[in-house]
């Protein structure tokens, strides 16, 4: 998988990459920031503009510390949110990125008829509905074992993303009951494929990238394991 990431990486330059990389970004980052605005505003509603504590007096300053909090908040908050952000961005993306990668690296294959936007949309919100379930229920798992929490996380969320990313790419070349088979079948080097991913996503900035750099590298690794069927 890291080789495939490094391929992935490579092919950063290539225009029909940069676009939707670009695109990826300006989306991911224009739902961070509307989350980031309902954040602030929740905020806002909640933390009165002044209040009275006793032997103090009037605080008037509290609204002002929690706008400017709002920021480093949302950065952490981003290692959350980019996860589903990840899943949600596979099923839109995927096509135009497999397609670059293909082109530069598998010339020869027969073309596909890719899988209708509305369809795609449907099952991105279906599998968007699953991580942030999981997530929840997680949640307690995270609690308890605090000091595990990041590991937990790699873990659970390799498994959910690395099974959406390897189904959507080789059900475009191999079918649904094809791209079950596959997933079956190397579902141990998905998982890790998977949570191999997970990792950078939990870094802010970083981060904005991983969900299109993922498509690629999960074209790369369906390729390289088909071929070894």
């Amino acid at each position: 998988m890291f080789a495939d990431m490094l391929k992935a990486l490579g092919q950063i330059g290539d225009p029909r990459f940069t676009k939707v990389l670009a695109m990826g970004i300006g989306l991911t980052l224009l739902l961070l920031f509307a989350f980031t605005v309902g954040f602030a505003w929740l905020a806002g509603f909640l933390i009165p503009d002044s209040f009275v504590l006793p032997w103090i007096g009037e605080i008037t300053w509290i609204d002002n510390v929690a706008s400017i909090a709002v920021i480093p908040i949302m950065l952490v908050a981003s290692v959350f949110l980019m996860v589903p952000v990840a899943s949600a961005f596979t099923g839109l993306f995927l096509d135009q990125v497999a397609d670059a990668v293909e082109a530069q690296h598998y010339e020869g294959l027969p073309p596909v008829s890719g899988v209708p936007f509305g369809d795609a949309l449907v099952d991105t919100l279906k599998f968007l509905g699953l991580i942030i379930a999981v997530n929840l229920v997680a949640l307690v798992l995270y609690l308890i074992f605090a000091p595990f929490a990041p590991l937990i996380f790699w873990a659970v969320n390799g498994l959910l993303l690395g099974r959406e990313y390897a189904t959507l790419v080789a059900q475009r070349r191999l079918g649904m009951a094809g791209a079950r088979a596959f997933r079956k079948k190397h579902r141990t080097e998905i998982w890790l494929a998977g949570t191999i991913m997970a990792v950078p996503l939990t870094i802010p900035i970083v981060n904005l990238t991983i969900p299109i750099l993922g498509v690629a590298a999960f074209t790369h690794l369906f390729h390289r394991l088909n071929r070894s069927v």
